[in-house]
C-alpha cells in the first residue's frame, strides 16, 4: 500500500472538484456549502514510471502499483468542533490517516460562493486549524479525566498519560498543534503509545494545498505567497500548487493525451503526482519493488526500513521467519535487462537482517517459518 490522506478545507475551496480529478470518482462538486455528505473514499495509483519499465523487462503478466487512499470529508467551518456545519461529523473518518492535506482557494470566481464573502488563504488556514485544535482539546480533556480517574488506584501507566495529557493541554489551550509538542525524556515510549490510542489531528503531518486558476498554475499568485511564507515562518510544510480545473480535464484523458496536455501547459507532471511525492516526503517513505513473470509490484516502506521489515510489508511470515534478501539496485536491473544477466555481472548479492533498504531495489525475500 502508500498511504492514506484526508483531505480538510472550508467549503466551495475545491476539495471535492480535486478529490474527483485525482480519484475519477465522479462525486458532486456543487456551488452550495456542505455539497459533501458523506466522507468520501477513493484510491489511487501512485505512478512509477520504473515499476513500468521493470514490469516491460520482465514481460510480466500483473503490474501493481503502490496505493493512495484519500478521504474527503465535509467542509469545516468556524464551530464546526462544536457541531455547527456537518464537518464536526465526519472528522472522525480523518482521525486514521497517514497524513492530512488542507486545501485552500486562492482563485476569484464570482460563481462561486466563498463561506466568509472574501479570499483570504490565511484566514482559512486559521478558521481550519482552529477546529482541527478545538476537536483535539476535547479528545486530550476526556482522556485526561479517565487517566486521573485510574491513576488514583495506582496505574503507573495512566499516571504516566496522564502527566503527558496536561502538558498535551497546555500546548492545545495555546493555539498551538499537538505536533509541536515536546516529549519529556524518558517517556517517548509511553508517549508513543498514547499518540497511538488517541489519533489527535494535530498530531499529523499537514501539507497545503493551494487551488489556483489555470493562468496560475506555473507562477503562483500572491495567495499562494502569502501561504509559503506562513509556512515557512511555522510549520515548514510542503505547499503544492495545484489547478483543480487543470486536474479535472487530465482525469478525462489517456496517457498520451494527458502529456501533449501537461507539455502545451508548461507543466512536467500532473498536480496528483507532485501532491504524492510531496507526501511521501512529508512521511518519509519509499519504494522498493518485487519482479517477476506473473507479477511486478510496488511496495511502500518508511525510510530507513531494514529487510525484515520491508518484508513483513509483503507478509507478516516474510518478516517473522526472514532469512536473506536477494537484492539488485534498480540502475543495476535496467542496465542489465534480467536478474540472470545481473547474476552473471555479479551485480546480485545476498542481504541479511540488518540490510537498509534502498529506494527502488528489486528485491526477493528468502524465508522459512
Amino acid at each position: 500500500m502508500g498511504f492514506r490522506c484526508g483531505i480538510v478545507g472550508l467549503p466551495n475551496v475545491g476539495k471535492s472538484t480535486i478529490f474527483n480529478a485525482l480519484t475519477a470518482a465522479g462525486i458532486e462538486a456543487a456551488n452550495y456549502p456542505f455539497c459533501t455528505i458523506e466522507p468520501n473514499v477513493g484510491m489511487v495509483a501512485v505512478p512509477d514510471p520504473r515499476l513500468d519499465k521493470l514490469a516491460a523487462l520482465a514481460k510480466t503478466k500483473r503490474t501493481v502499483y503502490a496505493q493512495m487512499e484519500f478521504v474527503d470529508i465535509a467542509g469545516l467551518v468556524s464551530g464546526a468542533s462544536k457541531g455547527e456545519g456537518l464537518g464536526n461529523q465526519f472528522l472522525g473518518h480523518i482521525r486514521q490517516v497517514d497524513a492530512i492535506a488542507h486545501v485552500i482557494r486562492c482563485f476569484e470566481d464570482d460563481n462561486i460562493v466563498h463561506v466568509s464573502g472574501k479570499i483570504d488563504p490565511l484566514l482559512d488556514m486559521e478558521v481550519i486549524n482552529t477546529e482541527l485544535i478545538l476537536a483535539d482539546m476535547d479528545t486530550v480533556e476526556k482522556r485526561l479525566k479517565k487517566s486521573q480517574s485510574m491513576a488514583k488506584s495506582g496505574d503507573r501507566i495512566a499516571k504516566e498519560q496522564s502527566a503527558i495529557l496536561e502538558q498535551l493541554q497546555k500546548i492545545l489551550d495555546g493555539g498551538q498543534p499537538a505536533r509541536r509538542f515536546s516529549v519529556p525524556a524518558g517517556m517517548e515510549e509511553a508517549a508513543a503509545r498514547l499518540f497511538r490510542e488517541i489519533c489527535l489531528l494535530t498530531a499529523k503531518p499537514v501539507l497545503y494545498v493551494a487551488n489556483v486558476k489555470e493562468e496560475d498554475i506555473l507562477t503562483g499568485n500572491k495567495w499562494v505567497e502569502q501561504i509559503r511564507q506562513k509556512v515557512e515562518a511555522e510549520d515548514q510544510a510542503p505547499v503544492v500548487v495545484i489547478s483543480g480545473a487543470i486536474e479535472a480535464e487530465l482525469s478525462g484523458m489517456g496517457p498520451a493525451e494527458q502529456l501533449e496536455f501537461l507539455h502545451d501547459m508548461g507543466l512536467q507532471e500532473s498536480g496528483l503526482n507532485r501532491l504524492i511525492r510531496a507526501g511521501y516526503k512529508l512521511l518519509g517513505l519509499t519504494n522498493y519493488f518485487t519482479v517477476g513473470e506473473k507479477e511486478t509490484r510496488s511496495w511502500t516502506i518508511p525510510l530507513g526500513a531494514k529487510a525484515p521489515q520491508a518484508a513483513g510489508v509483503i507478509h507478516t511470515d516474510f518478516e517473522r521467519g526472514f532469512i536473506r534478501a536477494e537484492v539488485i539496485a534498480y540502475e543495476d536491473y535496467i542496465a542489465c535487462g534480467s536478474e540472470a544477466v545481473a547474476k552473471d555481472r555479479g551485480l546480485w548479492r545476498l542481504e541479511g537482517k540488518d540490510y537498509v533498504v534502498k529506494d527502488g531495489d528489486c528485491i526477493n525475500f528468502r524465508f522459512n517459518v
